[in-house]
């Protein structure tokens, strides 16, 4: 699809990311562009990058990176943005641990992706029936030592200016 396109049938951009440094202006489109509630399912291989791209949203959207660890453990932190942030709060949820869509009763799923706010799952797959239909959808693969190839892929009419923007980062192409 080209820039251009608008419907709501899926839309794939792929960034490639040259080392870690690399991810501020990415995030900075993300935290610029995204709706005031975003589902982003995040999956990739282990290292491919997953917490530390959720840390570089973070800080794009103003919250201190260092309050941002994975939530492996934990299951799931909940981040407040600052006041007068259009999303208020940034769910992030390490989901690799869950045997299955039964273990999301227990965690409250249902309030912790309830507006407004981003929700950042990683291992979004293990519980693929139960993401929401709206979504955008980040697989990350690592390239090289420091490289990291990011695919988005949206699910949903709410992410054609992230789109837009995507499009337009240095090492952005359509899908």
């Amino acid at each position: 699809m080209t820039g251009s396109d608008r419907s709501d049938a899926a839309r794939r951009v792929v960034v490639r990311i040259a080392d870690e440094a690399a991810l501020g202006p990415l995030a900075g489109v993300l935290a610029a562009t995204l709706p005031p509630h975003a589902f982003l399912a995040l999956d990739g291989d282990l290292g491919a990058g997953k917490t530390t791209f959720v840390k570089a949203l973070a800080a794009a959207a103003g919250i201190d990176p260092v309050e941002v660890v994975s939530p492996t453990f934990g299951l799931v932190h909940v981040h407040p943005l600052p006041d007068g942030h259009r999303a208020c709060r940034l769910v992030h949820a390490d989901l690799y641990r869950l045997a299955g869509c039964d273990d999301l009763f227990e965690l409250g799923w249902e309030e912790l992706i309830a507006p407004p706010g981003w929700v950042a799952a990683e291992w979004s797959a293990r519980i693929g029936p139960a993401l929401p239909a709206d979504r955008l959808d980040i697989h990350l693969e690592v390239e090289s030592e420091t490289g990291r190839r990011a695919s988005f892929t949206s699910r949903g009419s709410a992410f054609e200016a992230l789109f837009e923007a995507l499009a337009r980062l240095d090492g952005g192409s359509p899908g």
